[in-house]
C-alpha cells in the first residue's frame, strides 16, 4: 500500500515537473518571437499571419489542359517593424490530340515591403522589393525598388487601411525580340490596400498599385473575397487586372485573371 502510495507520488512529481519544462519552453519561444513586441492596441489582433492559396484545373480527353495558381501571403506586426510577404505562381497549358502541348501563362512574381514605424501612430518608412518572370510579357524577368513613407490611417479588429508612396527604380531584362526597354529608370510607386473582417470570418480586400516612370505607368488592381469553409479553410475568389501605358509589341496592355481557390490559414 504505502509502496503504491509512494510510485503514485513520485509519478505525480514527475508529470508536473514535465508540464513546468514545457511550459518553460513554450514560453521561452514565444518570448524569442516576439522579443520586439509590447502590448499595445494590437493585443487583439494576430501578430503574424500566413495563408497558402492553391486553385488546380484538369481536363483529359479530347483536349487536355491544366490550370495551377499557387500563392503565399503573410504579414508580421511587431513594436517597430510592420512587414508584408506576398509571392504567387501562375501556369496554364493545353492540348489537342496529336498536338504538342502550348503554353498560355507562365508566371513567378514575388514581392516584400518592410515598414519602420515612427514615433507618431500609424506612420512608418517603407522599403519595398518585388521580382517578376513571366514569359508573356516580352521580358525575361523585371524587378523594382522602392522606399519612401507609408501610414496606417486604422486598425481594428474589423478592417484597416494603409497606403505607401515613394521613388524607387525599375530594372528589366528583355527578351531576344524585344528592343523596347521603357520599363527601365526611375519611377515613383504608390500603392493602398483596405481589408474588412466579418464575425463569420469572411474577409474582403482591395489593393492597388501603380509604379510611374517617364515612358511607362504599370498599374495592378486586386479585389478578393474569401469565405470560411470550415476550422482554417476558406474558398476565396478573386479578380486582378494588370494594366501599362507602353507595352512590347504584340502585348495587350491590359490583362485579367478571375479565380477560386482554397486558401489555408496557417497561423
Amino acid at each position: 500500500m504505502l509502496t503504491d502510495l509512494f510510485k503514485t507520488c513520485i509519478a505525480l512529481c514527475v508529470m508536473c515537473t514535465s508540464i513546468s519544462s514545457f511550459a518553460q519552453a513554450t514560453d521561452l519561444i514565444q518570448t524569442l518571437y516576439h522579443a520586439d513586441f509590447t502590448p499595445d492596441t494590437d493585443e487583439t489582433i494576430p501578430r503574424f499571419n500566413l495563408d497558402g492559396e492553391l486553385g488546380v484545373l484538369v481536363n483529359t480527353g479530347n483536349t487536355s489542359a491544366a490550370s495551377v495558381k499557387a500563392a503565399v501571403n503573410a504579414d508580421h506586426e511587431t513594436e517597430t517593424w510592420s512587414s508584408v510577404y506576398f509571392a504567387e505562381l501562375l501556369y496554364k497549358e493545353s492540348a489537342t490530340i496529336g498536338a504538342k502541348r502550348d503554353i498560355s501563362a507562365q508566371r513567378f512574381f514575388g514581392s516584400a515591403q518592410f515598414d519602420y514605424k515612427l514615433v507618431a501612430n500609424g506612420r512608418r518608412i517603407f522599403m519595398y522589393g518585388d521580382y517578376e518572370d513571366d514569359r508573356f510579357t516580352g521580358y525575361e524577368h523585371r524587378a523594382s525598388l522602392a522606399a519612401g513613407y507609408s501610414e496606417r490611417l486604422w486598425r481594428n479588429e474589423d478592417s484597416e487601411f494603409r497606403y505607401s508612396i515613394g521613388p524607387g527604380y525599375s530594372f528589366i531584362e528583355a527578351q531576344a525580340d524585344n528592343n523596347t526597354m521603357v520599363n527601365d529608370g526611375v519611377i515613383v510607386r504608390a500603392s493602398a490596400e483596405y481589408k474588412y473582417r466579418w464575425s463569420s470570418g469572411a474577409k474582403l480586400r482591395q489593393f492597388v498599385s501603380t509604379e510611374a516612370g517617364e515612358e511607362n505607368t504599370k498599374s495592378r488592381s486586386e479585389t478578393s473575397l474569401s469565405a470560411n469553409v470550415f476550422g482554417s479553410l476558406a474558398m476565396k475568389l478573386s479578380f486582378i487586372l494588370n494594366h501599362e501605358t507602353d507595352t512590347a509589341e504584340d502585348i495587350a496592355p491590359l490583362s485579367t485573371e478571375t479565380s477560386v481557390a482554397l486558401v489555408y490559414q496557417f497561423f
